[in-house]
């Protein structure tokens, strides 16, 4: 790895490649943006300058042995915090039988990080958890006591998802950032930086990264995964909708699908055959009842990758409408469905559509209840697009 081989983020890693070479690096960093840009990949690749033997202006080597066991998450000076499970934490018999709960989360949480290593824009978290616990800071106040031990410049502890610090850990955390030692250097990630605590939050560098913009996808794309066609290439494009971790899943299930069908494809076909009971007289009982099968029998991701679905179908027909003759849809191989429902659109309003449409996804990434929210979606849908 280096900073070169980081898709985007040019002022932001030349931010961070200035403050190494000049050695005025912040004692704490939040980097803050929409999920899926990178943000944890830049903070390894810091990790990893800061640790690697042979690194230079362009970054780490990626191939020596700090590299790799930072790569493996087994560096002894680098820590990743993210939520999990407390019983990871709590001190058992391994006599006694509540220990087979233990090994299914160990089991669990290796699962997580085996996902990490093989897709570093995924952000790990544990259904079971409550958050970041007490007892992760605490085990962070005490490697903070110690010197790094690898041979590198800094221990370095990065924490995912800073907003879902359980409050005495938040406290905790906040005793180190006011009193940092030297040589830890802390990184904070997180897509929403609104609900990291404010005394968190002022301790920090803010370091802001945009979305992945759809040409930097491509590239992106060409380059890591040469073998994906045209069609497939320009749908992974946008619908992972500058997210490199729903693109990369995107482009492994691609390569592995044997009839041309991914969880992509799944989620748009879907969307659009809910779309067409939307629009049909009399099936709006109907629209609903598939919106609640997907509300109780999806998880929140799968949700998300419908809403996102039809975000880019509207977009197809709102283009399609404009100008008849254009070719550069989001969903090429669906063309002929997209020009029949541009006549059955009569006077659709396209911004409010996606208004409605990008506040439902916010609300199930906020952990909004998906059966309410869904089913409200779905009638506010219908009114719009028949004008009712």
């Amino acid at each position: 790895m280096s900073w070169d081989n980081i898709t985007g983020h040019t002022l932001q890693k030349k931010v961070l490649r200035t403050a190494v070479a000049t050695g005025r690096l912040a004692h704490a960093y939040l980097f803050t943006g929409p999920e899926g840009t990178g943000k944890e990949s830049v903070a390894f690749e810091l990790a990893r300058t800061l640790n690697c033997g042979n690194a230079g202006n362009d970054g780490s080597c990626g191939k020596c042995e700090s590299c790799r066991t930072i790569d493996n998450f087994m560096h002894p000076d680098i820590e990743y915090v993210f939520p999990v499970e407390s019983v990871l934490l709590e001190k058992s018999d391994p006599a006694k039988a509540e220990n087979r709960k233990l090994a299914e989360a160990r089991e669990r949480y290796e699962t997580l990080i085996e996902k990490k290593k093989q897709n570093p824009y995924f952000t790990p978290s544990m259904d079971r958890s409550m958050g970041i616990l007490t007892e992760q800071v605490a085990a962070l106040q005490q490697k903070a006591s110690f010197m790094p031990s690898g041979g590198g410049k800094r221990k370095v502890f990065i924490v995912s998802q800073p907003e879902r610090l359980l409050t005495s850990a938040a406290n905790k955390l906040l005793k180190l950032l006011e009193e940092p030692p030297a040589h830890i250097l802390f990184v904070l990630v997180t897509s929403r930086p609104e609900s990291v605590l404010p005394t968190i939050r002022s301790r920090c560098q803010v370091l802001k990264f945009a979305r992945i913009k759809p040409a930097e996808t491509d590239r992106w794309l060409t380059a890591f995964w040469p073998e994906t066609d045209e069609n497939t290439r320009r749908f992974i494009v946008n619908f992972s909708r500058g997210n490199l971790g729903v693109a990369t899943e995107l482009a492994r299930e691609s390569g592995e699908s044997v009839d041309g069908s991914f969880a992509g494809l799944d989620a748009r076909n879907r969307a659009v055959d809910f779309l067409r009971k939307v629009l049909s007289p009399g099936k709006l009982g109907e629209a609903v009842s598939e919106m609640e099968d997907i509300a109780r029998n999806s998880g929140r991701l799968e949700i998300i990758s419908l809403l996102a679905s039809l975000l880019l179908f509207f977009q197809d027909i709102n283009h399609r409408k404009i100008a008849p003759s254009r070719d550069a849809l989001n969903n090429p191989d669906m063309a002929g469905s997209i020009d029949r429902f541009v006549l059955n659109f009569s006077d659709p309003d396209f911004y409010a559509l996606s208004t409605i449409t990008e506040d439902t996804i916010r609300t199930i990434r906020r952990n909004g209840n998906p059966l309410l929210t869904l089913g409200a979606f779905t009638i506010r849908l219908q009114r719009l697009l028949l004008r009712a």
